[in-house]
């Protein structure tokens, strides 16, 4: 693996850091984020490689040989950026949905519109098997949004199955982490987890620290071993079957779009691990039927704002590799 200075890791930090903010927000995706920087590769070949050897390598030669070896530098540069973005924006985002939830929810709608388009035209072919796959996905992830969740996201086992799929997202560019969430209706659950958090350490409160460090670490064993699972397998079908893989990503994220629909009814609540009454079931409305301001407008404005940060990381994306095959 190669030799970088000081300043390298930092760079690498940064971009850890711009990866960890999409992941924070459904329909950005931090794998598209490492594609655009130009790190996408060298962090799926470095999880690939990683495995138990390392231990091994470390016993017989010496720790710094065993992290050369293994590109370890790289991956506490990446996600030591990742987990300080995602630790930072969580509150934040906590705080905006509870305050302007219409607002920041028509964002996220912009936001996967444009990934639908931007994951399906990536499509080269249209035939019978990718169009049935298409039509599958939707009507697949229609029916977990509108379905009763599969558990608590305060349980372990659902905290643990959520970070389990979620990392799928680290693997394919196009779909984000927080999506994934999103749709098994885990979003909300570790984005407290991720606030606890922060609280525990800037108010120095050992109860909330522990509890929330504890459900992280279960959340956290998942996406390890979902990370393992995963990246051989669909890194394989999206080599040798690229079309299928988009298909069922872009169905993915049309059945989903209820699920993120600015506009709901709550149909029954739920208490949070804090005795807090949350949201458990709720369901699409028209704007006209919300009890409240619809704030139909500024809805309007903030999907298309959504909209726009997709199309322009597209277009960079894009002017980025001419650059490189002129090169």
């Amino acid at each position: 693996m190669p030799s970088r200075s000081l300043l390298q890791y930092a760079t690498i930090l940064a971009k850890g850091l711009a990866m960890g903010a999409a992941d924070v927000v459904p329909g950005v995706s931090g794998g598209t984020i490492a594609f655009i920087s130009g790190i996408y590769e060298e962090l799926i070949e470095t999880i690939h490689k990683l495995d138990l050897g390392f231990f091994k390598l470390w016993k017989k030669t010496s720790f710094s040989v065993a992290c050369k070896e293994y590109n370890i530098m790289f991956l506490i540069a990446l996600f030591g950026g990742v987990f300080i973005s995602v630790l930072s924006l969580a509150k934040v985002i906590t705080y905006l949905l509870t305050k302007h939830p219409i607002l920041i929810w028509s964002f996220f709608f912009g936001l996967v519109i444009a990934s639908i388009l931007f994951v399906g035209k990536q499509i080269t072919t249209w035939n019978l098997k990718v169009v049935i796959a298409t039509v599958l996905a939707v009507l697949f992830s229609y029916f977990i949004t509108i379905a009763e969740p599969l558990g608590s996201p305060d349980s372990t086992w659902f905290l643990f199955f959520a970070g389990f799929i979620a990392i799928i997202a680290m693997i394919l560019p196009g779909i984000s982490g927080s999506f994934i969430l999103l749709l098994l209706g885990a979003y909300s659950g570790v984005l407290g987890i991720l606030t606890s958090l922060s609280k525990g350490i800037t108010t120095l409160n050992w109860d909330i620290f522990s509890d929330a460090f504890i459900k992280l670490i279960i959340f956290g064993t998942g996406a390890v071993l979902g990370l393992k699972v995963f990246s051989r397998a669909l890194n394989w079908l999206f080599k040798h079957h690229k079309n299928l893989i988009l298909a069922i990503l872009t169905g993915f994220m049309i059945g989903a779009l209820n699920k993120i629909w600015p506009w709901k009814e709550v149909l029954s609540t739920r208490l949070n691990s804090h005795g807090e009454e949350v949201t458990f079931l709720d369901k699409s409305i028209l704007p006209t039927s919300f009890d409240g301001d619809p704030q139909i407008i500024l809805a309007i404005a903030m999907a298309v704002v959504g909209f726009l940060v997709i199309f322009l990381m597209e277009r960079f994306a894009n002017s980025k590799k001419n650059r490189i095959e002129k090169a």
